[in-house]
């Protein structure tokens, strides 16, 4: 925000997660929301996730490269129209490369082709429980970008949903991307702060689009 007493800058939040204010600039959040808005188009597009209790989650979600459902990945959207899932563009593969060299101050290993991104959308009362991306089988760092209104985001431990965890304020344009001892934390968004989204992006919500390495060939 303008006239920051204090600017935000780099901050390490735990071993391996790392938080970049403000990476994303004006034109490019423009680019990446119309993109989201394309691929929230049927087939395959933005839906509702139910989990296996029964419930549904809060944020919306459309997929690309790979379907996720609870808790599993498919090439199809099984729990949605069925249709074969979007394709990962390889300009988004390469934002997430260039994401983690701006993280850790180096580039990962060519081998980590980010090739699977989640699209969640977030109401003003929309929340994300603690949980852990924990379907892939690469250890590759997880790389998330917020675009639209702050949220805050709870980052936690290895070993449970509970304490230590630390709240971190997630605006329109922030990376945070997490790996080595961190991939594995547990993580969530108890809050969204609406009304918070730069008017000249003209979302209403929050859109996070998580990038990762799936590891899931043959």
């Amino acid at each position: 925000m303008d006239g920051e007493l204090f600017p935000r800058g780099r901050t390490e939040v735990a071993p391996g997660a790392v938080h970049l204010p403000d990476w994303l600039g004006p034109r490019r959040q423009r680019e990446l929301l119309d993109a989201c808005r394309a691929w929230a188009r049927p087939p395959a597009g933005l839906r509702t996730v139910r989990t296996p209790g029964g419930g549904t989650m809060t944020a919306r979600q459309v997929c690309l490269g790979l379907h996720w459902y609870p808790y599993a990945y498919a090439p199809t959207a099984v729990d949605g129209d069925g249709a074969p899932v979007k394709p990962m563009p390889p300009w988004l593969a390469e934002l997430g490369r260039r994401a983690v060299t701006d993280a850790y101050g180096e580039p990962p290993p060519v081998a980590d082709a980010y090739d699977i991104a989640l699209v969640n959308f977030y109401g003003a009362d929309s929340r994300m429980g603690m949980h852990r991306d924990a379907e892939e089988r690469s250890p590759a760092p997880v790389v998330s970008l917020s675009l639209g209104d702050a949220c805050v985001f709870r980052f936690g431990n290895t070993a449970s949903r509970g304490r230590p965890y630390r709240d971190v304020e997630l605006r329109s344009g922030d990376l945070f991307v997490f790996g080595g001892p961190s991939r594995l934390a547990y993580h969530g968004v108890p809050r969204v702060l609406p009304g918070t989204a730069p008017p000249a992006l003209g979302l209403t919500g929050r859109l996070n689009i998580t990038l990762r390495v799936g590891g899931l060939g043959p």
